[in-house]
């Protein structure tokens, strides 16, 4: 689209569902407004997902603002066709002013409101959103600079399928839900799998007759915010594996070892064609194993409070134990012809000319309202709520922004017109 006007009393930075979810609310509030997108509107969903890709939250978690769950299978998982096919129809409701392949460089202050630098001209706005996620620019460790040429490298972005890779071993590094889920990827497809661990916990699909992720809705676990006690550390957490594959499952790492997968520690270094590895295998492993019983656990005590009836408990023992902890692996020996960077993100916030980051480079901010007036940001992990960053809470906290912005663009006025 071509702007029609330079001044916009809002603007969106993102054109993800946490931006398209302000659009809507903006819209809803009467609210002219432009959103800008470096790509194109939910890009990272087509282009930065994996062919067997699916949710890990039941469908009946989709809960964008005026686009609830609209499938046969609220408890199910929808894949990737699916999980598209719902945003674009998300997208065709919201009917957003959305500028695409348009970048944005700077957001500064101008006079009252904001000046907006991006790759299509320069904007104005009373008030900025800022909508652009924690899954900024992938984050691949300098120790990838000293692997072999020879071996093929990428991150799980541009991981599609196994048939992309080279004949071979595989080297997954990092265990949390994209590493997890894709070193199963590969193991189903018959390769030849090596995953280094990190402490990502673990979680079951299934307990006690139902999804787990029904007990803790039902428990309250999705109703905790940031503000409650000791909660605060929780932006920074990693997400708990699991999947919805096939119906969902657990994902075992220690399973996947009886059937053949070569697990590790933490990827230390690359020297000489060679990976290290810290001796915390057996740490990893048995962590997210306690997480995983502890969250039985919570269950359990609910179900039995509650008088609710329900299949007996049970306690998950390990079915594998390491023998030893591997220092090193010589990639060539071990036919090893692709690595997997499961390493994570690193946000990008250059172009924020304001001071509103705390020491780890997180927004300082409650339920995105940061304290420079009119500036606020959405769709972050633990922004509010354990959905903040996923389909499931976005729509509650962008309804929180775009009320927050109404009413302080109100409140001048308000007191404009009690002084006359």
């Amino acid at each position: 689209m071509n702007p029609s006007t330079a001044h916009y009393r809002a603007i969106v930075v993102g054109g993800g569902q946490a931006g398209l979810s302000a659009s809507y609310h903006l819209a809803e509030a009467g609210i002219d407004h432009l959103v800008i997108e470096k790509k194109t509107a939910m890009h990272k969903w087509r282009d930065e997902r994996w062919d067997a890709f699916c949710l890990v939250t039941p469908n009946w978690q989709c809960q964008l603002p005026g686009h609830p769950y609209d499938g046969d299978d609220p408890n199910g998982f929808m894949v990737k066709d699916q999980i598209l096919g719902y945003l674009d129809r998300f997208r065709a409701k919201v009917k957003p002013p959305i500028l695409e392949h348009t970048a944005v460089s700077a957001v500064e202050r101008h006079g009252s409101g904001f000046r907006v630098e991006t790759s299509a001209g320069t904007f104005t706005a009373d008030a900025v959103i800022l909508a652009t996620s924690l899954y900024g620019t992938p984050s691949i460790p300098r120790a990838a600079e000293r692997l072999p040429d020879d071996i093929v490298q990428l991150h799980t972005v541009d991981y599609r399928n196994a048939d992309t890779l080279p004949p071979g071993g595989v080297m997954v590094v990092g265990s949390g839900q994209s590493g997890a889920q894709i070193a199963e990827d590969l193991h189903l497809s018959g390769r030849k799998v090596h995953l280094a661990t990190g402490n990502a916990p673990r979680c079951a699909r299934f307990y006690r007759g139902r999804d787990v992720v029904d007990w803790l809705w039902d428990i309250g676990q999705y109703a905790i915010t940031v503000a409650d006690d000791g909660m605060g550390k929780k932006r920074h957490d990693t997400n708990h594996y699991l999947t919805g594959r096939d119906g969902g499952r657990d994902i075992d790492l220690r399973r996947f070892a009886l059937d053949g997968m070569a697990l590790y520690g933490r990827v230390q270094g690359v020297s000489g064609g060679r990976m290290r590895f810290a001796a915390d295998l057996k740490a990893n492993l048995d962590a997210a194993d306690k997480v995983y019983n502890g969250i039985n656990a919570l269950i359990d005590r609910h179900i039995a409070e509650k008088g609710i009836e329900a299949p007996p408990a049970s306690v998950y023992f390990p079915l594998w134990e390491p023998a030893e902890e591997p220092a090193e692996l010589d990639l060539k020996e071990a036919g090893i012809t692709s690595v997997i960077w499961a390493t994570g993100f690193r946000p990008d916030w250059s172009f924020v000319g304001l001071p509103i980051f705390d020491g780890t480079g997180y927004p300082v901010q409650r339920r995105g309202v940061t304290h420079v007036p009119g500036l606020y940001v959405l769709g972050l992990p633990w922004l509010w709520t354990w959905g903040s960053g996923r389909f499931l809470g976005v729509a509650a906290d962008a309804e929180h922004v775009v009320e927050h912005l109404v009413g302080a663009a109100s409140a001048p006025r308000q007191l404009l017109a009690q002084a006359g």
